[in-house]
C-alpha cells in the first residue's frame, strides 16, 4: 500500500471513530435528511456525513485553481483539515467553471496566518483569512459552531462591511514560511466540543433584536459548520485528503434535482441574514434552479428586512445580481419574488405604476446586452447599470414637470440627483457612479439636438460611449429619434477627415439647424475700453 493510501485509510478510520463519517457511495438512494439544525441549548451530537468517493462524483483536481490546491495542501501539511466548500464545489458538480474557490479548515485564522506570509485577516462580522497570489485571492474560513441568538446586542456600524476591502498585492509568487506546528492538534479541538474563540476577533456570536447575525466568530467542527451554510447545494465539502465529497444535508441530491433548499427553518435563517433572500434570487437566476416551496414562502413577508442591511452589503449584492452574466433573469426573479421592492423601492414603484412600459423593455434589453458582454469577457460598467435601473424613477420625476422643461439640463440633473438620493437609502452607490449617471443623462439632449462641429467635441466627452449606448437603447424603444442614433453610429464609422463635412451637413440638412438671426438686427459691438492714462 502506498504512503498516500495509508494516510487516506488512517484519516477515514479517525473519522469513523469520531462518528462523523459514513461511507455511502450511492447518494441517490438515501432518504432526505432533516434540515433543521440541532437545538443549540443541547449538546450537539456528531452528525453523520455521506461520503461520496472520488469514483462517484465528477470533481477533478484539473478543474480546481492551482492556488486553491496549494492552500489546501499547505494546510494539510500543517496538520489541519482542509476542504473546498460552497459554490465552487456546487459548480464543479454541475460541470461549470467556478469563479472563486473557498477553503474551510479547523485552523484558526491566526494559525492560517502563521502558515502563509502572503495572508491577511479581514472582516469583523466573519473573521476570515485571505491568502494572496498576485490578483488571485483564496479565502480561508474556520469551521463555525451553532449557537442560539442572544437578544439586545448592538449592531455594527453601517460603514463596516461584512468583508473588508483589501488591496491587491503585486507579488505573484507564493511566499510560505517554514511549517509551524498547530497550537492545538485537531483532535483536541474536536474533543472539547469543537468550540473555539479567536483572540484576534472583537466578539464571538452576536445577534440584534430581529435575529440578524452581527458577529460570528465561534468556531467548531465540520459537522457543526454545515448547519451554518445557507443552501443544501452550497453545503458540500471536497476533502483534499482523499478527494471525496462530504454531504450532510443531501446537497448532491438537490443539485441533481436542480432544487434550491435552505438549511434549517427558512424564516429564522432569513431573519438571521436577510441577504440570503437576495442570494436565493441570484442562484435561481444563475443556475436555473427552482426554489423549494418552504424556502420561497417567507420571502415576500420578510422582504422589508433588507432595509436593516448595511447599504454597502446591498451594493455588493446588487453588482453580483446584475453584472455577472445573468442580470436580465435576476431582474425578472426579483420582480416575481417581490424583492425589488426591498432592494430598490422607487424602481419597483415606478414599474408597478407603469406596467409593460417601454422603459421596462429598455431596462431588460440593456441588461441582456450587459449579460452578453460578460459572456464575451468584455468589461461592464456599474455606472451604466445604475443608469438603467434608475431610468424609470428619473423619467418619472422629469415627467412630473411642465413639458417645456423636459429637455432643460437643470431639470434632468435635478431628477438624477433626487432618484440617486432615494436609491442611496438602500444602496451605498459610490459618488463616482452617481456622477457618471448624471453625465450620461445630461448628454442625452445634447446628442439628440447637436449642431455643426459641436458633435466632434462631444466625441471627446469622457462619458460619450456610455451616453451613446443609452441613446441607442432609447431610440430602439421609441424614446429618442432613431435617425440621430443612426447618425452618431455613422459618424464613428467614418474616417477623421470625413467627420467635419458630416457635422457641417447635419446643420445644412436641418437635422439640428443653427439658430437664425432676426432680420434687420445687427449684433452690437462692445466699445473698447479706453487706454489708461
Amino acid at each position: 500500500m502506498s504512503w498516500a493510501s495509508r494516510r487516506r485509510e488512517r484519516d477515514r478510520g479517525l473519522g469513523q471513530e469520531r462518528g462523523i463519517i459514513e461511507s455511502h457511495p450511492d447518494c441517490s438512494s438515501r432518504k432526505p435528511r432533516n434540515l433543521n439544525p440541532p437545538d443549540a441549548s443541547v449538546a450537539t451530537p456528531a452528525a453523520t456525513a455521506r461520503i461520496i468517493p472520488r469514483a462517484a462524483h465528477a470533481i477533478s483536481r484539473s478543474g480546481i485553481s492551482p492556488n486553491a490546491l496549494r492552500v489546501l495542501y499547505r494546510l494539510r501539511e500543517g496538520g489541519f483539515q482542509a476542504f473546498l466548500v460552497g459554490g465552487c464545489v456546487r459548480d464543479l458538480m454541475l460541470g461549470l467553471e467556478p469563479k472563486d474557490f473557498d477553503v474551510v479548515t479547523d485552523a484558526l485564522p491566526e494559525e492560517v496566518k502563521r502558515l502563509f506570509r502572503n495572508c491577511r485577516l479581514v472582516g469583523r462580522r466573519f473573521r476570515l483569512a485571505h491568502v494572496f497570489f498576485g490578483r488571485d485571492i483564496i479565502e480561508v474560513a474556520t469551521f463555525r459552531a451553532t449557537s442560539a441568538p442572544s437578544q439586545g446586542d448592538e449592531p455594527l456600524p453601517e460603514a463596516d462591511p461584512e468583508d473588508g476591502e483589501v488591496p491587491e498585492l503585486d507579488a505573484p509568487q507564493l511566499e510560505i514560511e517554514p511549517a509551524a506546528p498547530p497550537a492545538r492538534p485537531p483532535s483536541q479541538r474536536a474533543a472539547r466540543g469543537g468550540v473555539g474563540h479567536d483572540p484576534g476577533a472583537s466578539a464571538a456570536l452576536t445577534f440584534d433584536a430581529s435575529g440578524r447575525i452581527l458577529r460570528d466568530n465561534i468556531y467548531g467542527t465540520i459537522d457543526e459548520d454545515v448547519w451554518r451554510r445557507d443552501f443544501t447545494a452550497n453545503a458540500l465539502y471536497y476533502n483534499i485528503a482523499d478527494f471525496s465529497v462530504w454531504d450532510y444535508v443531501d446537497g448532491a441530491q438537490d443539485i441533481a434535482a436542480r432544487t434550491l433548499k435552505l438549511i434549517g427553518d427558512p424564516e429564522t435563517r432569513f431573519r438571521e441574514d436577510p441577504v440570503r433572500m437576495l442570494r436565493a434570487a441570484r442562484f435561481e437566476a444563475k443556475l436555473g434552479f427552482q426554489l423549494d416551496p418552504a424556502t420561497a414562502k417567507p420571502i415576500g413577508p420578510l422582504r422589508d428586512r433588507l432595509a436593516g442591511v448595511p447599504p454597502a452589503r446591498l451594493f455588493d449584492e446588487t453588482l453580483k445580481l446584475f453584472l455577472t452574466g445573468h442580470g436580465a433573469r435576476s431582474f425578472e426573479v426579483l420582480r416575481r419574488r417581490g424583492l425589488l421592492a426591498g432592494l430598490l423601492p422607487t424602481v419597483d414603484s415606478y414599474f408597478n405604476s407603469h406596467p409593460a412600459s417601454l422603459v421596462e423593455k429598455l431596462l431588460l434589453q440593456g441588461l441582456k446586452n450587459t449579460d452578453a458582454r460578460v459572456l464575451a469577457d468584455k468589461p461592464v460598467s456599474p455606472t451604466f447599470l445604475f443608469a438603467l435601473l434608475l431610468y424609470g424613477p428619473i423619467a418619472g420625476i422629469i415627467e412630473s414637470t411642465p413639458p417645456e422643461r423636459w429637455h432643460d439640463p437643470a431639470t434632468i440633473l435635478d431628477a438624477c440627483d433626487r432618484a440617486t438620493r432615494e436609491a442611496q437609502t438602500r444602496l451605498a452607490i459610490p459618488k463616482r457612479f452617481s456622477l457618471g449617471v448624471r453625465e450620461m443623462f445630461a448628454l442625452q439632449p445634447r446628442l439628440e439636438h447637436v449642431r455643426g462641429r459641436r458633435a466632434l467635441r462631444l466625441l471627446e466627452h469622457p462619458r460619450f460611449r456610455a451616453g451613446y449606448d443609452l441613446l441607442l437603447l432609447r431610440a430602439e424603444h421609441g424614446l429618442a429619434p432613431r435617425e440621430m442614433a443612426q447618425w452618431w453610429t455613422r459618424l464613428q464609422e467614418v474616417s477623421a477627415e470625413e467627420r467635419g463635412p458630416m457635422a457641417d451637413a447635419l446643420a445644412d440638412e436641418g437635422g439640428a439647424p443653427r439658430a437664425a438671426r432676426r432680420p434687420g438686427r445687427r449684433r452690437r459691438r462692445r466699445p473698447r475700453a479706453s487706454a489708461p492714462a
